[in-house]
């Protein structure tokens, strides 16, 4: 199951487990749309795989499935993804 984390591991926004512009990778690292795109060129920073809208858990499954609480980021940011 998606662990649904709460925020940009770049930037620090926070990614509500409703939120669309969240994009993760096959690992689950997860970034806003904005990061992904503008920054990181669509690919993740830390494993070099391609960056996809993280899927959106109905709010009546959060109650017995809930998302992540534990925020990841980057300490020095996102300069660029790994070539």
């Amino acid at each position: 199951m998606l662990e649904l984390r709460p925020n940009c591991e770049c930037c620090d926004k926070d990614l509500p487990p409703t939120s669309s512009e969240a994009r993760i990778c096959s690992f689950e690292c997860t970034f806003c749309v904005s990061c992904a795109e503008t920054t990181l060129g669509g690919l993740c920073p830390n494993c070099g795989g391609e960056l996809v809208a993280r899927p959106r858990r109905p709010i009546n499954k959060l109650v017995n499935n809930p998302a992540s609480t534990q925020r990841v980021l980057k300490p020095a940011g996102c300069n660029s993804a790994p070539q």
